[in-house]
């Protein structure tokens, strides 16, 4: 009796490693999944997030060769910024830059916002202020730079909402799907698995070592057995 319950004991230990060790694939790739939602940033919001750094940096250097060549940076600086004017300068177009910048890091990096909404106000500002700028402004009489700064900054605003749109938040939503898929998977495997094995499934030897020792003995020894079974009657 004792051996069957130690044996239905091993049993049901055995059938919960087996459980557990078919989940642990599953458990491995949730803690995987749960690692990288704990990291700061996305790969590829962070791949975003550098491009927007690049586009303002872009636009900055476009805008000091732009006053290099004209005359000097000190003397342009003057120019464009304390006497500011609307239909010669390229400080505008310099701020517009300046305000996506900080606009989609808020956004999407400090944030970390899932929705289009910020660069949509972003792209759609700078849209309308560049068309209203190259249509009242006398930019394109001004060279090579009249014509450079307005449509690479317009090309950028595109391709940062185009990488927003298509890239960052579909995948980071099929990684979270993902992700969910994962854990309810490793929270139904456990119930897959087989439950407990019942005691009448495990069998005892018919015969145990001290019955068997016994037969020996009345073999060898024919009077010991004929008395025993003299005193069992």
């Amino acid at each position: 009796m004792d051996r069957r319950c130690s044996s239905s004991a091993d049993s049901r230990l055995t059938g919960r490693e087996g459980c557990s060790i078919n989940s642990t694939p599953i458990c491995r790739r949730a803690e995987s999944y749960e690692a990288k939602e704990m990291k700061c940033i996305s790969d590829v919001r962070r791949t975003f997030c550098l491009f927007v750094t690049f586009d303002f940096l872009f636009i900055t250097l476009l805008w000091i060769i732009e006053l290099n060549v004209n005359g000097g940076i000190q003397k342009q600086l003057e120019k464009e910024v304390l006497h500011y004017n609307y239909h010669a300068s390229f400080f505008d177009i310099f701020l517009l830059a300046v305000f996506r910048f900080v606009a989609l890091i808020l956004a999407y990096a400090v944030c970390k916002l899932r929705h289009w909404w910020a660069i949509a106000i972003t792209t759609a500002v700078s849209c309308a202020f560049l068309i209203v700028k190259v249509i009242l402004s006398k930019l394109l009489s001004q060279g090579t730079f009249g014509y450079l700064l307005p449509i690479v900054s317009f090309v950028l605003a595109w391709i940062e909402t185009w990488l927003l749109d298509f890239k960052v938040l579909p995948q980071e939503a099929e990684d979270q799907n993902r992700y969910q898929c994962i854990v309810d998977a490793a929270e139904r495997a456990p119930l897959v698995c087989a439950g407990p094995l019942s005691d009448g499934q495990f069998y005892s030897p018919p015969e145990s070592a001290a019955d068997s020792d016994e037969e020996l003995d009345d073999k060898h020894d024919p009077e010991k057995g004929l008395i025993q079974r003299d005193l069992h009657f």
